[in-house]
């Protein structure tokens, strides 16, 4: 290439959803832009997402969604482009989708299909991909000078997107920190999250013989924050869901409060059956609304000496502190799996350090930040997708 080649008004570094729809706009506007992508592929998260489907958007997507040290941050890029103009997008790309649960949205065919259509959009706008291009220096004179892969680049403005910590054999790195630090912006502490939960011990030992079992619940943080949605046993903790949300609330030596009834009332049950079925065996009537396996094993712990106890023989007072546990069984995870399978990185880039309308340092004009390296986490269901999407066509109006 020659040096007038290498010559662009915008660079973002980070092919992924954020990076991608960010220069898919900044392209339309008739920018030059150059993506720089260190792995070999772009938009691999997005390919991997939803199981292989992308839960692209969620059509109930809000601000309060949305976990950052900042929570008014998020407002301004997520209402001025929303899950209804991504939708447009979907659509006029003849994408099919449904609507899984929740609001969530997942395309009918494959996550593919979402990645075709932003390299379509980038292709339409003239933008320049370049993958496999180790970024070994990023330094500002009259404009920012991005060396990689023996490569010489500048532009005008240079777009962080280079993603979290999450999932690092897909090429997750801490590059768009680094980069942050050296520009003189304020990080934050990261740390993993929608992650399972992993257990040492006898909860461990218990987690790991009930591996495979779902069930519909709620479960909670010591102060009170709780999901109610799908739980999983698996053979190192809890999986699934409501325990994925809570583990962006969670913080290491907290308990955990898992409602195994939350649509009931143990207690009224436990007492009417014992007044209408007396000679039934308490395991016998909670594998009514229970897997059985869970069922035998809080046998094990909880009424181990009335196991073959009829209901008309248990006292009243042994039933209403069963119920009580059923409603709030408290675990004690060892840790999280961390970001070897968390969905997303909390924490990053201070969100005050950026305008909330066009994602650009405040200290440093030019220098733009977008998605998941940025201190704004969504819950699962596709909010994060719309961060990037929001995020990323905030700073592509800008650049």
């Amino acid at each position: 290439m020659s040096e007038t080649a290498n010559n662009f008004d915008v660079i973002v570094l980070g092919g992924g959803a954020a990076g991608l729809m960010c220069a898919a706009t900044a392209g339309a506007r008739g920018r030059r832009v150059l993506v720089l992508e260190g792995s070999n592929k772009v938009g691999k998260k997005i390919l991997m997402s939803g199981g292989g489907r992308c839960n692209f958007t969620n059509l109930h997507c809000a601000p309060e969604h949305f976990i950052s040290s900042n929570a008014n941050f998020c407002i301004s890029a997520l209402s001025r482009y929303t899950q209804w103009d991504f939708i447009a997008l979907v659509e006029q790309h003849g994408i099919a989708y449904h609507e899984k649960t929740l609001g969530q949205l997942f395309c009918d065919h494959s996550s593919k299909d979402i990645l075709a259509m932003l390299e379509s959009e980038c292709h339409e706008a003239g933008v320049e991909i370049v993958t496999d291009c180790k970024i070994t220096s990023v330094t500002r004179e009259e404009s920012f000078l991005v060396n990689g892969s023996g490569n010489h680049y500048s532009a005008e403005s240079l777009v962080i997107a280079t993603g979290g910590l999450s999932i690092p054999k897909m090429g997750a790195s801490d590059l768009g920190y680094q980069l942050a630090r050296q520009f003189g912006l304020q990080v934050l502490s990261t740390r993993a999250g929608l992650v399972p939960f992993t257990f040492s011990g006898a909860q461990h030992d218990l987690t790991a013989r009930l591996s495979g079992l779902s069930l519909h619940a709620e479960l909670s943080t010591d102060d009170g924050r709780g999901f109610v949605e799908d739980i999983l046993f698996t053979h190192r903790g809890l999986s699934g869901p409501a325990a994925l949300q809570l583990s962006s609330y969670w913080s290491p030596g907290d308990d955990l409060h898992l409602n195994l009834l939350p649509e009931q009332n143990a207690e009224d049950l436990l007492l009417k059956a014992k007044a209408n079925q007396p000679k039934v065996l308490l395991r016998t009537l909670l594998s009514e609304v229970l897997p059985r396996a869970l069922v035998l094993e809080l046998q094990q712990l909880w009424w181990p000496e009335h196991s073959e106890t009829r209901l008309t023989e248990m006292p009243d007072d042994v039933l209403r502190a069963i119920a009580l546990q059923l409603h709030d069984w408290t675990l004690k995870p060892a840790a999280t799996e961390g970001y070897r399978t968390a969905e997303v990185t909390l924490g990053g880039i201070d969100t005050h350090e950026l305008s909330s309308k066009t994602m650009e340092c405040k200290r440093q004009p030019g220098l733009y930040c977008i998605g998941e390296v940025v201190d704004v986490t969504g819950h699962l269901g596709g909010f994060n997708f719309q961060w990037a999407w929001s995020s990323g066509q905030a700073a592509g109006q800008a650049v």
